[in-house]
């Protein structure tokens, strides 16, 4: 039986979208997840939606505890997940507002536990990641997107950086020559951790900004990324509730 988890970013983790919903506070062998979980169902599909940075926001990118929360979704049975996040666009096509179905990552953060397998005491775990992102799931995201008439891109680069910090002109510089299209703090770790755990896993991101290296614009700041997010939340959410039917 499909059952959905959904690691909803800034905004888009909003409870109000299951029906009969109740709140289930858990803990795991990692620790608290960053938030309470909230199941219910959508389309008649049980779902489980997890705040990443906790409902007040209060996690910051490195304090968000990754392998609680996926730990605490696959102790949920969950069959899949869905991820959302804002990000910061690298290249000139993936316009504000615009959603990209992410395909790769490069992992440029610092501080963060990016495995389950610490230790190799009882056996040695190497997890393939040449393909981090469930083919299917994307599909299904980039079909509803489309029938949505949203503007999306069907595959995409994203660098996760360790932040809160945002980047340098020449950092941003640097990761677009290094192919990435997309920057933001939180994807990564969680792609990871999902393949590690054997969770079919796929992240839309939704592009608030330019980031830093476009020079005929003044850089970004918190409060124009939150503009556009909230502009734009609602869109997530139906993206999210027209794709959970497919799976």
């Amino acid at each position: 039986m499909t059952k959905i988890g959904i690691i909803g970013g800034s905004g888009l983790d909003d409870p109000d979208i299951l029906k009969d919903a109740k709140e289930l506070v858990v803990n795991t062998p990692y620790g608290e997840p960053s938030s309470p979980l909230a199941t219910g169902l959508i389309d008649d599909v049980e779902t489980v939606i997890l705040a990443r940075h906790g409902r007040q926001h209060q996690y910051s990118p490195t304090e968000v505890n990754s392998r609680a929360n996926i730990q605490a979704l696959k102790d949920q049975n969950v069959t899949h997940i869905i991820a959302t996040t804002a990000c910061g666009s690298l290249r000139e096509e993936i316009d504000r507002g615009h959603f990209v179905i992410l395909d790769q990552f490069i992992d440029f953060t610092r501080h963060r536990p990016t495995t389950f397998h610490d230790s190799f005491a009882n056996e040695a775990v190497h997890t393939a990641m040449a393909d981090p992102f469930d083919a299917e799931l994307r599909t299904a995201l980039f079909q509803a997107a489309r029938d949505l008439d949203l503007p999306v891109h069907n595959g995409g680069t994203v660098v996760t950086i360790e932040g809160p910090r945002f980047s340098t002109r020449a950092e941003s510089n640097m990761f677009r020559i290094w192919g990435a299209d997309v920057i933001n703090m939180s994807i990564a770790p969680e792609a990871v951790l999902a393949n590690e755990a054997g969770i079919p896993y796929a992240a839309v991101a939704m592009s608030t900004d330019y980031d830093c290296w476009k020079e005929d614009e003044t850089p970004v700041t918190w409060e124009e990324i939150l503009a556009v997010f909230n502009e734009n939340a609602d869109k997530v959410k139906k993206l999210i509730i027209s794709t959970i039917p497919r799976i």
